[in-house]
């Protein structure tokens, strides 16, 4: 029988069915692949940021020295602080207005919660509500009683700044006191002192002998101009300073035989000086004393400083302190910057014209280690050795220049590194060359009125030595022992410690931690300075 023409088709479900069914398939695992694969790569990521995020949170915190109690919104320790800060303001308010009965009863419940912060610190776990619910109550009652007294935020910052700008001024007169105070002491002479130095010069003119032992020494004279020899120079007209000097530098030199002390004091201390450095030994140290007075070439019309000191406003300025009215601070107008024996130093070369190599010393050092390897220190054509006392930016230029005039604007660098004067190695070949104490003038000269720099004798060293400085190891010169705390292991590696500012160790105002380290180099059983009470 023969089939019909319908029979032979095929059914059009049947054959669509299936392909819709395998296409949906296929599709949804393919979207399946691609999640699965996008989430792998998008995890570490995630976790990378996350981490990073915690990370960050964790050093704040750590910066901020802060704990997760302490930055969290809802915390009881957090509102506790903020109570007690408040209630310390109230407190002052309420003395202010007489309030004492409840200035006391703030006071007695601040120290109520901060007993309960500090017990609660003890166990290092979050303070809950129930054990500081009554400390709060208690403290907020107190709190709202403070604005019925119409301590209100208004009125407290009125008188809070009232009370700041009150204390800002006391405090800028107590720190302009202690500052006048404390220059007046480091300026004084003591009376013991004063007496060595009355007896000696008593000692020096009653016995001839001193002075014969000084006048008749030829193998002295003949050392004061070996330049195979140490040569050391200090100028001073304190005795028992320049004393710890000659002795630390003596006890600490491999060969003190070779070391030549130069010392220049003036008239006043000459015979004095003359006398302490005969009657004692310093294990075979040379010592020669000299005074400025008798340097024929120190006169006013070639150093300037003394053509300053004719000058009436100089002389107003340094000597009355009336022509700005008190503007300028006390130590700006010390008539000490004005001192030849400050100044001295920029005529090394005139004072010791035989002489190659120099090592300077300030008074106010203690020499810790030998001092001989100064002498071998190549200052590559420089002429004066120095330590650096620049960091960061302390101790540059710009701090001790003014650098708003246009002629210090344009000759130096203001980030340049500054040095210290104290403890120098003086090259004096390179010195006459260059003629330095002729730019010593120029620049003195032209600070007549006082608008490069204010005081000292640093300013001008740093424009004369600008370009001519080597930086010497700063082993060899540790500085501040006289204004502030130096590291020990520094003072301990230190060949020259200096007390550079107003902290003197033979003064009552000499760091007591210091004193040490100075003290061990005088004899104090020594009869000048038993009789003028030096203990």
């Amino acid at each position: 029988m023969r089939r019909s023409r319908q029979e032979f088709r095929r059914s059009v479900k049947r054959r669509w069915f299936p392909n819709v069914f395998w296409l949906t398939l296929c599709g949804f695992m393919a979207l399946l692949f691609i999640l699965f694969v996008s989430r792998h790569r998008v995890r570490p990521t995630s976790r990378s940021l996350l981490s990073k995020r915690s990370y960050m949170q964790d050093k704040t915190l750590e910066s901020l020295n802060a704990t997760d109690e302490m930055v969290n919104p809802n915390s009881i320790t957090r509102k506790l602080n903020d109570q007690i800060q408040l209630a310390k303001a109230f407190v002052v308010i309420a003395k202010e207005n007489n309030n004492l009965q409840f200035a006391w009863e703030l006071s007695a419940q601040i120290r109520n919660s901060q007993i309960l912060l500090s017990n609660n610190a003890l166990t290092r776990s979050p303070l809950k509500l129930r054990e500081s619910n009554t400390a709060i109550k208690d403290m907020a009652l107190l709190l709202f009683q403070a604005q019925q007294y119409h301590y209100d935020s208004a009125t407290m910052i009125m008188r809070l700044k009232a009370r700041i700008q009150d204390l800002e001024e006391q405090t800028s007169l107590v720190t302009e006191r202690s500052s006048k105070y404390g220059q007046i002491a480091a300026e004084e002479v003591p009376k013991s002192l004063f007496c060595l130095g009355v007896g000696l010069t008593t000692e020096w003119f009653k016995q001839s002998k001193l002075q014969q032992k000084v006048s008749g020494n030829m193998q002295k004279d003949a050392k004061l101009k070996d330049n195979n020899l140490y040569h050391f120079c200090v100028f001073s007209d304190n005795i028992l300073a320049t004393s710890v000097v000659v002795n630390s530098t003596s006890l600490n030199a491999k060969n003190p035989d070779r070391i030549v002390f130069h010392l220049v004091t003036d008239e006043v201390n000459y015979a004095a000086m003359n006398a302490w450095f005969t009657m004692n030994d310093f294990h075979g140290l040379t010592v020669n004393v000299q005074k400025f007075e008798d340097f024929t070439w120190l006169n006013a019309s070639y150093v300037p400083v003394l053509k300053q000191l004719q000058d009436s406003d100089t002389k107003s300025y340094y000597f009355s302190g009336s022509n700005d009215g008190g503007k300028t601070p006390i130590k700006f107008r010390n008539p000490k910057y004005l001192s030849m024996l400050n100044h001295i130093r920029f005529y090394i070369p005139e004072v010791f014209p035989d002489l190659k190599k120099v090592v300077f010393l300030d008074d106010d050092v203690v020499v810790q280690k030998d001092l001989s390897g100064l002498f071998t220190v190549d200052l590559n054509g420089n002429v004066n050795g120095a330590v650096e006392t620049c960091m960061e930016t302390f101790h540059r230029y710009h701090k001790y220049l003014n650098y708003s005039h246009p002629l210090i604007r344009s000759h130096f660098d203001p980030d340049a590194c500054g040095w210290a004067f104290g403890m120098n190695v003086f090259d004096l070949v390179e010195w006459r060359k260059r003629n330095v104490t002729g730019i010593y003038h120029y620049w003195q000269e032209k600070n007549i009125d006082r608008t490069l720099w204010k005081l000292g004798t640093l300013p001008p060293g740093l424009l004369t030595f600008y370009g001519l400085t080597e930086p010497l190891d700063p082993t060899w010169h540790v500085l501040g022992l006289g204004y502030t705390n130096v590291d020990s292991q520094l003072i301990k590696n230190g060949a020259v410690l200096h007390f550079n500012g107003n902290s003197k160790p033979w003064l009552k105002i000499g760091m007591e931690k210091y004193k040490p380290l100075w003290e061990k180099f005088v004899d104090y059983t020594h009869p000048m300075l038993e009789q003028c009470n030096f203990r």
